[in-house]
C-alpha cells in the first residue's frame, strides 16, 4: 500500500537546501512552522503507545501533534470543535459569501507588513459591509458577519483576500425587529448589496487607512520596496492601485444553515495547501494539483523544486498572535450571545447552545467526523489503552536566533514584487 505524500515529506526533502539558501531571511514564526510541520506526529514530539487488549493484541504508536495553525495535519479536530460551537449561532435566514481581494500592486507591501496591512484589510472589509448594510437605501439593518483571512492562491503565490459569511438581513437600528434582505427583481433570489458599491467603498476605506498607517510610521519598507519610504513614491503606488475597480465577489445565498456549516468548514481552518493536493515528490521536485482560474478553472499539475515549494508555503505564515477568524456586527464577541438571543426572539426561533466537544488529537485530515482514539485499526473494537508514554526526542526550537534582524526578516526571500 502506497503511503500518502505529505507536506512534511517535502519539507524534510528540501529543508537543508532551503535553509542554506534562505535561512538568514526567516522570521521566528517561519522557523517554527518549518520545524513544527516536519516534527508533527513523529517521535520528535513524543506520544503514546496504544495496545489493543486481549481481542487481537494489535499495537500502534500515536504520536503527538504540533498543534501549529499552519500545519495541514492539525486542523481537523480544531475545525470540528469550532464548527460545533458555531452551530448554535446559525439563524434561519439566508447567508451570503462575499470575498474582498487586494489588488496585486499592494501584494508586496502586504507581505512586508503583514500585521498592519492584513489588519487594515479586515477593518476596511468589515466597515464596508456594516456601513453599506446600515444605509436605508440598501438594507437599513445591522448585520452579522464572520471573516476569514486567506493569503494564498491555488499556486501558493501571495494573494491576500478575506472571505466573509454575511447574514441575509439584520437588526433594525432600534433593535425592535428583524429586517429581511431584499429579493432580486430578475432571479427573485435573496439579494444583499451590489458588489460594485461594496468595491468602491472598500477601496476608499482601505486606501485611507493605508495612508494613515504611512503617516504614523507603522509601515516598514525593505529590499525592493525601500524607495516607497518616500511619500511621493508611496502616493504613486496608491494611484496605480486605485486606477481600476477592486475585486469584490458575492456568491449566491446558501440553501440553509446546514449548508452554511459545511461551507464554513472549507474556509475557516484551511492552510495554504492540503496533503491531498500533492501528487509526487521525486529528485528534489514536488508536483501538486491546482485550479487555473485564468483558464476556466481547469485542474492542472504544477511542478516546483522543494526549495520553491517551501518558500511559497512559508510566505503565508502569519505573525504571532494575529487572529485570522474575526466576527463583526451583532456577531462581535463582546455582545454576541445577547444579540443572538435577541435575533432568535425576533425570528421566533428557540435553540440552546450545544456544549463544545472535548479537543483530542487525531491523525485525520480534512474530515468532519473524527474517529475515537480507542478504536483498534485491526479489529475495529474500541479497546485500545495507553500502556506507555514516548518522550520527545528533542524539543522544538522556540527562540529566534539572535543574529536575525528585522531587516533580514523582510529581505528578498519572500518579496514577490
Amino acid at each position: 500500500m502506497r503511503v500518502p505524500l505529505e507536506v512534511a515529506d517535502v519539507f524534510r526533502d528540501g529543508e537543508a537546501r532551503f535553509l542554506s539558501e534562505y535561512g538568514h531571511t526567516l522570521s521566528r514564526e517561519q522557523r517554527q512552522v518549518l520545524r513544527a510541520v516536519i516534527c508533527c506526529r513523529t517521535a520528535q514530539l513524543g506520544g503514546h503507545v496504544l495496545q489493543q487488549c486481549n481481542d487481537c493484541g494489535h499495537q500502534r504508536i500515536q504520536y503527538n501533534s504540533c498543534r501549529n495553525r499552519h500545519c495541514p495535519k492539525c486542523q481537523a479536530m480544531a475545525r470540528a470543535a469550532w464548527l460545533e460551537k458555531r452551530e448554535s449561532e446559525l439563524l434561519p435566514v439566508p447567508y451570503f459569501h462575499v470575498v474582498f481581494t487586494l489588488p496585486h500592486e499592494l501584494g508586496p507591501l502586504a507581505l512586508q507588513n503583514k500585521r498592519v496591512v492584513y489588519g487594515i484589510l479586515f477593518r476596511a472589509a468589515a466597515q464596508t459591509l456594516l456601513e453599506v448594510a446600515a444605509d436605508p437605501k440598501h438594507l437599513g439593518a445591522k448585520i452579522g458577519c464572520l471573516m476569514v483571512l486567506h493569503s494564498w492562491g491555488q499556486n501558493l503565490m501571495h494573494h491576500p483576500h478575506v472571505h466573509a459569511i454575511v447574514t441575509g438581513g439584520g437588526l433594525s437600528p432600534d433593535g425592535s425587529r428583524w429586517i429581511h434582505c431584499r429579493r432580486s427583481r430578475r432571479s427573485k433570489r435573496p439579494f444583499l448589496i451590489d458588489v460594485k458599491i461594496l468595491s468602491r467603498v472598500f477601496r476608499g476605506k482601505f486606501i485611507d487607512s493605508l495612508k494613515q498607517a504611512f503617516r504614523s510610521g507603522d509601515l516598514k519598507f525593505h529590499g525592493r520596496l525601500k524607495s516607497l519610504g518616500d511619500e511621493a513614491a508611496f502616493e504613486q503606488l496608491l494611484n496605480k492601485a486605485v486606477r481600476q475597480d477592486w475585486v469584490v465577489y458575492a456568491k449566491r445565498p446558501f440553501g440553509g444553515p446546514d449548508r452554511v456549516l459545511k461551507y464554513l468548514a472549507r474556509y475557516t481552518h484551511r492552510v495554504a495547501i492540503s496533503n491531498r493536493r500533492l501528487v509526487e515528490l521525486r529528485n528534489g521536485r514536488v508536483s501538486f494539483r491546482y485550479k487555473d482560474y485564468s483558464d476556466d478553472q481547469q485542474s492542472k499539475v504544477l511542478p516546483l523544486s522543494s526549495n520553491e515549494f517551501i518558500r511559497r508555503f512559508l510566505m503565508h505564515t502569519l505573525p504571532s498572535g494575529f487572529v485570522r477568524i474575526r466576527y463583526y456586527g451583532f456577531l462581535a464577541n463582546r455582545y454576541r450571545n445577547e444579540r443572538l438571543k435577541k435575533c432568535r426572539d425576533l425570528l421566533g426561533v428557540t435553540s440552546e447552545p450545544t456544549p463544545p466537544i472535548k479537543e483530542v488529537e487525531t491523525p485525520v485530515e480534512n474530515s468532519d467526523r473524527v474517529p475515537s482514539l480507542k478504536t483498534c485499526p485491526a479489529c475495529g473494537r474500541q479497546s485500545l489503552v495507553v500502556i506507555d508514554v514516548v518522550s520527545p526526542a528533542r524539543p522544538l526550537p522556540l527562540r529566534r536566533p539572535h543574529f536575525l534582524t528585522d531587516r533580514r526578516i523582510n529581505s528578498n526571500c519572500f518579496d514577490t514584487s
